[in-house]
Protein backbone atom coordinates (compact mmCIF):
# COMPACT_ATOMS: atom_id res chain seq x y z
CA UNK A 1 0.00 0.00 0.00
CA UNK A 2 0.98 3.63 -0.37
CA UNK A 3 0.14 6.49 2.04
CA UNK A 4 -0.09 10.00 0.67
CA UNK A 5 -1.09 13.29 2.29
CA UNK A 6 -4.52 14.58 1.29
CA UNK A 7 -6.06 17.87 2.38
CA UNK A 8 -9.80 18.48 2.25
CA UNK A 9 -10.87 22.13 2.24
CA UNK A 10 -14.21 22.80 3.92
CA UNK A 11 -16.74 25.53 3.05
CA UNK A 12 -15.29 27.85 5.70
CA UNK A 13 -11.73 27.33 4.40
CA UNK A 14 -10.53 24.92 7.10
CA UNK A 15 -7.96 22.47 5.75
CA UNK A 16 -8.68 18.98 7.08
CA UNK A 17 -5.33 17.20 7.01
CA UNK A 18 -5.62 13.55 6.12
CA UNK A 19 -4.03 10.42 4.76
CA UNK A 20 -5.13 8.67 1.58
CA UNK A 21 -4.00 5.05 1.59
CA UNK A 22 -3.89 3.51 -1.88
CA UNK A 23 -3.48 -0.15 -2.80
CA UNK A 24 -0.59 -1.25 -4.94
CA UNK A 25 -1.25 -1.55 -8.65
CA UNK A 26 -2.91 0.75 -11.13
CA UNK A 27 -6.03 2.69 -10.22
CA UNK A 28 -8.54 4.03 -10.03
CA UNK A 29 -9.59 2.07 -6.95
CA UNK A 30 -12.75 1.65 -4.92
CA UNK A 31 -12.45 3.62 -1.68
CA UNK A 32 -13.96 4.27 1.72
CA UNK A 33 -14.05 7.26 4.04
CA UNK A 34 -13.16 6.31 7.63
CA UNK A 35 -14.88 8.29 10.42
CA UNK A 36 -13.85 7.95 14.06
CA UNK A 37 -15.59 8.45 17.40
CA UNK A 38 -16.21 11.58 19.45
CA UNK A 39 -13.70 13.95 20.99
CA UNK A 40 -10.35 15.34 19.78
CA UNK A 41 -9.44 12.39 17.55
CA UNK A 42 -6.68 12.35 14.99
CA UNK A 43 -6.80 10.55 11.66
CA UNK A 44 -5.87 7.23 13.27
CA UNK A 45 -8.70 7.41 15.81
CA UNK A 46 -6.48 8.36 18.74
CA UNK A 47 -6.54 10.71 21.69
CA UNK A 48 -3.79 10.76 24.28
CA UNK A 49 -5.85 8.80 26.81
CA UNK A 50 -7.87 6.62 24.40
CA UNK A 51 -5.70 5.42 21.49
CA UNK A 52 -8.22 3.27 19.59
CA UNK A 53 -5.81 3.22 16.64
CA UNK A 54 -8.35 1.94 14.14
CA UNK A 55 -7.04 3.85 11.12
CA UNK A 56 -3.74 2.13 10.23
CA UNK A 57 -4.80 -1.53 10.58
CA UNK A 58 -8.08 -0.99 8.75
CA UNK A 59 -6.39 0.94 5.94
CA UNK A 60 -3.77 -1.79 5.61
CA UNK A 61 -6.37 -4.56 5.52
CA UNK A 62 -8.49 -2.75 2.94
CA UNK A 63 -5.48 -1.85 0.78
CA UNK A 64 -4.52 -5.53 0.66
CA UNK A 65 -8.01 -6.17 -0.72
CA UNK A 66 -7.68 -3.43 -3.36
CA UNK A 67 -9.63 -0.69 -1.53
CA UNK A 68 -8.33 2.81 -0.80
CA UNK A 69 -9.03 4.65 2.48
CA UNK A 70 -9.20 8.34 3.45
CA UNK A 71 -8.97 9.38 7.09
CA UNK A 72 -8.37 12.86 8.51
CA UNK A 73 -7.55 14.81 11.66
CA UNK A 74 -10.57 16.44 13.28
CA UNK A 75 -10.62 20.24 13.64
CA UNK A 76 -8.08 21.41 16.19
CA UNK A 77 -6.30 18.05 16.24
CA UNK A 78 -3.04 16.95 14.66
CA UNK A 79 -2.31 18.93 11.51
CA UNK A 80 -5.83 20.36 11.16
CA UNK A 81 -6.27 23.93 12.49
CA UNK A 82 -9.17 25.06 14.64
CA UNK A 83 -10.62 24.32 18.08
CA UNK A 84 -12.30 20.97 18.54
CA UNK A 85 -14.48 22.12 21.45
CA UNK A 86 -16.00 24.81 19.21
CA UNK A 87 -17.12 22.26 16.60
CA UNK A 88 -20.71 21.06 16.69
CA UNK A 89 -22.10 17.64 15.90
CA UNK A 90 -23.47 19.04 12.63
CA UNK A 91 -20.05 20.58 11.86
CA UNK A 92 -18.52 17.12 12.15
CA UNK A 93 -21.12 15.78 9.73
CA UNK A 94 -20.52 18.60 7.24
CA UNK A 95 -16.77 17.96 7.37
CA UNK A 96 -17.42 14.27 6.70
CA UNK A 97 -19.69 15.11 3.76
CA UNK A 98 -17.03 17.40 2.27
CA UNK A 99 -14.39 14.69 2.71
CA UNK A 100 -16.65 12.12 1.04
CA UNK A 101 -17.11 14.33 -2.02
CA UNK A 102 -13.37 15.05 -2.18
CA UNK A 103 -12.59 11.35 -2.00
CA UNK A 104 -15.01 10.52 -4.81
CA UNK A 105 -13.44 13.26 -6.95
CA UNK A 106 -9.85 12.06 -6.45
CA UNK A 107 -8.31 10.78 -9.71
CA UNK A 108 -7.08 7.60 -8.01
CA UNK A 109 -10.62 6.69 -6.88
CA UNK A 110 -13.58 5.22 -8.74
CA UNK A 111 -16.44 7.62 -7.93
CA UNK A 112 -19.13 4.98 -8.37
CA UNK A 113 -17.43 2.66 -5.85
CA UNK A 114 -17.12 4.77 -2.71
CA UNK A 115 -18.29 3.68 0.73
CA UNK A 116 -18.09 4.88 4.31
CA UNK A 117 -16.95 3.22 7.54
CA UNK A 118 -17.81 4.83 10.87
CA UNK A 119 -17.04 3.92 14.48
CA UNK A 120 -19.08 5.26 17.42
CA UNK A 121 -19.89 8.92 16.56
CA UNK A 122 -18.45 8.18 13.14
CA UNK A 123 -21.11 5.49 12.68
CA UNK A 124 -23.82 8.13 13.20
CA UNK A 125 -22.31 10.31 10.48
CA UNK A 126 -21.92 7.26 8.24
CA UNK A 127 -25.68 6.68 8.58
CA UNK A 128 -26.37 10.30 7.59
CA UNK A 129 -23.99 10.15 4.62
CA UNK A 130 -25.55 6.91 3.38
CA UNK A 131 -29.00 8.51 3.68
CA UNK A 132 -28.16 11.79 1.94
CA UNK A 133 -25.35 10.99 -0.52
CA UNK A 134 -24.57 8.41 -3.16
CA UNK A 135 -22.49 5.72 -1.48
CA UNK A 136 -22.05 2.10 -2.51
CA UNK A 137 -21.85 0.69 1.05
CA UNK A 138 -21.94 1.76 4.71
CA UNK A 139 -20.27 0.05 7.69
CA UNK A 140 -21.54 0.97 11.15
CA UNK A 141 -19.23 -0.05 14.01
CA UNK A 142 -20.91 0.49 17.39
CA UNK A 143 -23.69 2.72 16.08
CA UNK A 144 -27.04 3.19 17.80
CA UNK A 145 -30.67 3.53 16.69
CA UNK A 146 -32.22 6.12 19.00
CA UNK A 147 -31.74 9.75 20.02
CA UNK A 148 -28.44 10.93 21.38
CA UNK A 149 -30.02 11.61 24.76
CA UNK A 150 -31.44 8.10 24.96
CA UNK A 151 -28.05 6.68 24.01
CA UNK A 152 -26.27 8.81 26.64
CA UNK A 153 -28.67 7.72 29.39
CA UNK A 154 -28.26 4.04 28.43
CA UNK A 155 -24.48 4.50 28.46
CA UNK A 156 -24.55 6.09 31.92
CA UNK A 157 -26.61 3.21 33.35
CA UNK A 158 -24.39 0.62 31.67
CA UNK A 159 -21.15 2.14 32.94
CA UNK A 160 -22.58 2.55 36.44
CA UNK A 161 -23.23 -1.20 36.64
CA UNK A 162 -19.49 -1.79 36.38
CA UNK A 163 -18.58 0.56 39.23
CA UNK A 164 -17.55 -0.72 42.68
CA UNK A 165 -20.48 -1.55 44.97
CA UNK A 166 -20.03 1.50 47.27
CA UNK A 167 -20.18 3.80 44.26
CA UNK A 168 -23.23 2.04 42.84
CA UNK A 169 -25.08 3.01 46.02
CA UNK A 170 -24.73 6.62 44.88
CA UNK A 171 -26.44 6.04 41.53
CA UNK A 172 -29.54 7.98 42.62
CA UNK A 173 -27.70 11.17 43.64
CA UNK A 174 -25.31 10.88 40.69
CA UNK A 175 -28.26 10.45 38.32
CA UNK A 176 -29.85 13.60 39.72
CA UNK A 177 -26.58 15.47 39.14
CA UNK A 178 -26.51 14.14 35.57
CA UNK A 179 -30.04 15.34 34.93
CA UNK A 180 -29.16 18.81 36.19
CA UNK A 181 -26.06 18.86 33.98
CA UNK A 182 -28.11 17.91 30.91
CA UNK A 183 -30.63 20.61 31.74
CA UNK A 184 -27.83 23.18 31.95
CA UNK A 185 -26.41 22.02 28.60
CA UNK A 186 -29.80 22.45 26.93
CA UNK A 187 -30.01 26.03 28.20
CA UNK A 188 -26.60 27.01 26.82
CA UNK A 189 -26.32 29.04 23.63
CA UNK A 190 -22.54 29.10 23.23
CA UNK A 191 -20.16 26.64 21.56
CA UNK A 192 -18.28 26.02 24.82
CA UNK A 193 -19.64 26.20 28.36
CA UNK A 194 -18.54 25.24 31.85
CA UNK A 195 -20.60 22.45 33.37
CA UNK A 196 -19.73 21.33 36.90
CA UNK A 197 -16.63 23.50 36.61
CA UNK A 198 -15.34 21.80 33.45
CA UNK A 199 -15.25 23.18 29.90
CA UNK A 200 -17.49 21.14 27.59
CA UNK A 201 -18.36 21.27 23.92
CA UNK A 202 -21.86 22.54 24.62
CA UNK A 203 -23.02 22.96 21.03
CA UNK A 204 -21.87 19.45 20.13
CA UNK A 205 -23.76 18.10 23.13
CA UNK A 206 -26.97 20.02 22.36
CA UNK A 207 -26.98 18.84 18.77
CA UNK A 208 -26.03 15.26 19.60
CA UNK A 209 -28.68 14.94 22.32
CA UNK A 210 -31.39 15.99 19.88
CA UNK A 211 -30.17 13.93 16.93
CA UNK A 212 -32.24 10.83 16.14
CA UNK A 213 -30.34 8.32 14.00
CA UNK A 214 -33.56 6.53 13.10
CA UNK A 215 -34.43 9.37 10.73
CA UNK A 216 -31.31 8.53 8.70
CA UNK A 217 -31.56 4.76 8.97
CA UNK A 218 -34.95 4.65 7.23
CA UNK A 219 -33.54 6.71 4.34
CA UNK A 220 -30.51 4.49 3.60
CA UNK A 221 -30.67 2.55 0.35
CA UNK A 222 -27.06 1.36 0.20
CA UNK A 223 -26.11 -2.02 1.66
CA UNK A 224 -25.33 -1.77 5.39
CA UNK A 225 -23.05 -3.81 7.64
CA UNK A 226 -23.65 -3.09 11.36
CA UNK A 227 -21.31 -4.56 13.98
CA UNK A 228 -21.54 -4.08 17.76
CA UNK A 229 -19.83 -6.04 20.49
CA UNK A 230 -21.88 -8.01 22.99
CA UNK A 231 -19.78 -6.37 25.72
CA UNK A 232 -20.15 -2.80 24.46
CA UNK A 233 -20.95 -0.66 27.51
CA UNK A 234 -21.36 2.58 25.54
CA UNK A 235 -23.82 1.45 22.86
CA UNK A 236 -26.69 -0.97 23.41
CA UNK A 237 -26.01 -4.09 21.30
CA UNK A 238 -29.78 -4.60 21.08
CA UNK A 239 -29.93 -1.61 18.74
CA UNK A 240 -28.64 -3.93 16.02
CA UNK A 241 -32.15 -5.36 15.79
CA UNK A 242 -33.58 -1.88 15.28
CA UNK A 243 -30.98 -1.05 12.63
CA UNK A 244 -31.86 -4.26 10.83
CA UNK A 245 -35.56 -3.42 11.02
CA UNK A 246 -35.26 0.21 9.90
CA UNK A 247 -32.81 0.06 6.99
CA UNK A 248 -34.92 -0.65 3.90
CA UNK A 249 -32.17 -2.20 1.78
CA UNK A 250 -29.71 -5.04 2.21
CA UNK A 251 -28.61 -5.19 5.85
CA UNK A 252 -26.23 -7.51 7.68
CA UNK A 253 -25.81 -7.23 11.45
CA UNK A 254 -23.34 -8.94 13.78
CA UNK A 255 -23.34 -8.95 17.58
CA UNK A 256 -19.85 -10.28 18.28
CA UNK A 257 -19.22 -12.16 21.54
CA UNK A 258 -16.75 -10.50 23.95
CA UNK A 259 -16.17 -7.53 21.62
CA UNK A 260 -16.08 -4.15 23.41
CA UNK A 261 -16.68 -0.58 22.30
CA UNK A 262 -12.96 -0.09 21.61
CA UNK A 263 -13.08 -3.01 19.15
CA UNK A 264 -11.01 -5.35 21.29
CA UNK A 265 -12.37 -8.56 22.83
CA UNK A 266 -12.52 -8.91 26.60
CA UNK A 267 -13.31 -12.47 27.76
CA UNK A 268 -13.46 -11.41 31.42
CA UNK A 269 -15.66 -9.03 33.40
CA UNK A 270 -15.65 -5.87 31.31
CA UNK A 271 -15.86 -2.34 32.73
CA UNK A 272 -14.71 1.11 31.69
CA UNK A 273 -11.52 0.49 33.62
CA UNK A 274 -10.68 -2.34 31.21
CA UNK A 275 -10.01 0.11 28.36
CA UNK A 276 -6.44 0.93 29.36
CA UNK A 277 -5.50 -2.77 29.31
CA UNK A 278 -7.39 -3.55 26.12
CA UNK A 279 -5.96 -0.62 24.19
CA UNK A 280 -2.47 -1.99 24.63
CA UNK A 281 -3.49 -4.74 22.21
CA UNK A 282 -4.50 -4.55 18.54
CA UNK A 283 -7.93 -4.06 17.02
CA UNK A 284 -9.68 -7.43 16.84
CA UNK A 285 -8.49 -9.08 13.61
CA UNK A 286 -11.89 -10.73 13.23
CA UNK A 287 -13.53 -7.30 12.95
CA UNK A 288 -10.99 -6.20 10.35
CA UNK A 289 -11.55 -9.39 8.34
CA UNK A 290 -15.33 -9.08 8.53
CA UNK A 291 -15.33 -5.46 7.37
CA UNK A 292 -12.79 -6.11 4.62
CA UNK A 293 -14.57 -9.18 3.24
CA UNK A 294 -17.97 -7.45 3.25
CA UNK A 295 -16.66 -4.28 1.59
CA UNK A 296 -14.78 -6.27 -1.02
CA UNK A 297 -18.08 -7.82 -2.15
CA UNK A 298 -19.99 -4.54 -2.06
CA UNK A 299 -17.45 -2.18 -3.63
CA UNK A 300 -16.55 -4.47 -6.53
CA UNK A 301 -12.73 -4.04 -6.60
CA UNK A 302 -12.53 -5.43 -10.15
CA UNK A 303 -14.30 -3.20 -12.70
CA UNK A 304 -16.55 -5.16 -15.01
CA UNK A 305 -17.21 -7.98 -12.56
CA UNK A 306 -20.78 -8.35 -11.26
CA UNK A 307 -21.51 -7.45 -7.65
CA UNK A 308 -22.10 -10.28 -5.22
CA UNK A 309 -25.74 -11.02 -4.62
CA UNK A 310 -27.16 -8.85 -1.84
CA UNK A 311 -29.02 -10.62 0.96
CA UNK A 312 -30.59 -9.28 4.09
CA UNK A 313 -29.40 -11.25 7.08
CA UNK A 314 -29.07 -11.02 10.82
CA UNK A 315 -26.41 -12.71 12.90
Amino acid sequence: MHDTDMTVTTDDGTALAGTLTLPTGPGPHPAVLLLHGSGPLDRDGNTRKVPVNLGPPLAEALAAAGIATLRYDRRGVGATPGTWRASGFTDNYQDAATALLALAAHPAVRPEAVGVVGHSEGALHAMALAARHEVRAAVLLAGYARTGEEALRWQARSIAEGLPAPVRLLRGPLGALGNRALARVRKTRTDVARIAGLPVNARWMRENLAHDTRDDLVAIHAPVLAVTGAKDIQVDPADLDEIHRLVPGSTEVHRLPDLTHVLRPDPGHHTLRSYRRLLRGPVDPGVLALVTTWLTRRLDPSPGQPLAEERTSSA
